[in-house]
C-alpha cells in the first residue's frame, strides 16, 4: 500500500469511482475533479497500481464549508483550514479499513489549524472515531441532503 498525489492519469478511474460513490446530485462533476487534482487536495491510497481509496478537498481561510467551494470558490493555498469534499473507497475494497487509512494520513499531512467535514448523519460516529467534532447541521445543501459539519483542530 502506497499514498500519492493523484495526476491528470487517474482522472477516469477517478470518475468511475465518484460515480460509484454519490448519487449523481452530489457527485462531483468531471470539471471539478480535474481541478482538485491540478490545483488543490487529492490524495490517493493504492495497493500496487489499484486505487483502494481517496480522499479530496481543498485549502482555505474560511473556517466553514459553504457550498461555493465545490466549484473552487475560496480556495487559498495557503489556507489554516482543508475542506474534505469526499472520501471514496470503491465498493469492492470498502469495510476493510481503507478510508480511515486516508482519514489518517491527511491529518497527518495536513499543517494548519484543522480540517472540515460534511457528512450525512450515519457517518457521523466513523468521523468522531478520529476526533471530529459534530457542529450540527450544516449550512450546506449540497445535492439537496442534509449534512453535518464535521471539525477536527490540530493540537
Amino acid at each position: 500500500m502506497n499514498f500519492r498525489n493523484a495526476t491528470m492519469n487517474d482522472l477516469d478511474r477517478i470518475c468511475e469511482i465518484e460515480q460509484e460513490c454519490f448519487p449523481v446530485s452530489e457527485m462531483a462533476s468531471r470539471k471539478n475533479l480535474e481541478w482538485r487534482i491540478e490545483h488543490a487536495y487529492f490524495l490517493l491510497l493504492c495497493q500496487d497500481e489499484t486505487i483502494v481509496s481517496f480522499i479530496n478537498g481543498m485549502p482555505t481561510n474560511k473556517s466553514d464549508l459553504c457550498d461555493e467551494m465545490y466549484d473552487g470558490e475560496f480556495f487559498d493555498e495557503n489556507g489554516q483550514w482543508l475542506m474534505i469534499f469526499g472520501v471514496n473507497t470503491p465498493k469492492e475494497y470498502q469495510h476493510q479499513g481503507y478510508a480511515q487509512k486516508v482519514m489518517k494520513e491527511v491529518m497527518h499531512q495536513f499543517n494548519g489549524k484543522g480540517i472540515v467535514l460534511t457528512c450525512k448523519e450515519h457517518l457521523i460516529g466513523f468521523y468522531e472515531q478520529f476526533g471530529y467534532k459534530n457542529e450540527g447541521i450544516s449550512k450546506s445543501t449540497h445535492g439537496d441532503v442534509t449534512w453535518y459539519q464535521m471539525r477536527w483542530e490540530k493540537s
